[in-house]
C-alpha cells in the first residue's frame, strides 16, 4: 500500500515545515514501512547548517524515521479513523554518512515492541543503498 501526502496528514499532526515525509511506498501493518524523504535546497534549515557545506541534521533524520514510525504504528494497531499524537520517548541513533540537498532518503521501519499505546521500533536511513542513519525509536500515543 501507498501513501501520499495528503495521507500521510491525515495520520500525523506534523505541518510545514516539520512534515519531514513525502510518501510512503509500502506498509505491511506488524512488519514494515518504507516511507521516502526527498532533501531540497530549499529546506529552511540549509540556510544555517551549514552555509558553506550544507548537510541535514542528524535530528531532522531522526524525526523523519519518528514519523515513519508513527505512521507505522497507527497500521500495526489498526488506529484508523482515529486523532492521535505520538510522543517521542526514547531515541538511540547513529550516523554513518552526510545527507545533502539532492539525496533522497528512504526510511524502513520494523518492529522491535509494540503495545495498546506504546512503540519500540528499530528504524534505518538510505541514501540508495548506502545507511546513512539508523535508530531505535521509543514513543507512546495518545487519543485525542
Amino acid at each position: 500500500m501507498e501513501l501520499d501526502i495528503r495521507e500521510i496528514k491525515k495520520i500525523i499532526p506534523h505541518r510545514f515545515p516539520f512534515l519531514m515525509l513525502d510518501k510512503v511506498i509500502d506498509v505491511q501493518p506488524n512488519q514494515k514501512l518504507i516511507a521516502i524523504k526527498n532533501v531540497s535546497i530549499d529546506e529552511q534549515f540549509f540556510i544555517g547548517h551549514f552555509p558553506q557545506e550544507k548537510i541535514m541534521p542528524g535530528v531532522l533524520i531522526v524525526e523523519a524515521m519518528a514519523q515513519a514510525g508513527c505512521i507505522y504504528f497507527y497500521y500495526s494497531k489498526n488506529l484508523h479513523g482515529k486523532n492521535c499524537v505520538y510522543y517521542l520517548a526514547k531515541v538511540e541513533a547513529k550516523f554513518f554518512a552526510p545527507v545533502v540537498p539532492g539525496d533522497q532518503i528512504r526510511i524502513e521501519v520494523s518492529t522491535i515492541k509494540l503495545m495498546p499505546k506504546v512503540g519500540f521500533l528499530k528504524t534505518q536511513a538510505f541514501v540508495s543503498d548506502r545507511l546513512v542513519a539508523e535508530a531505535e525509536i521509543g514513543f507512546s500515543v495518545k487519543e485525542l
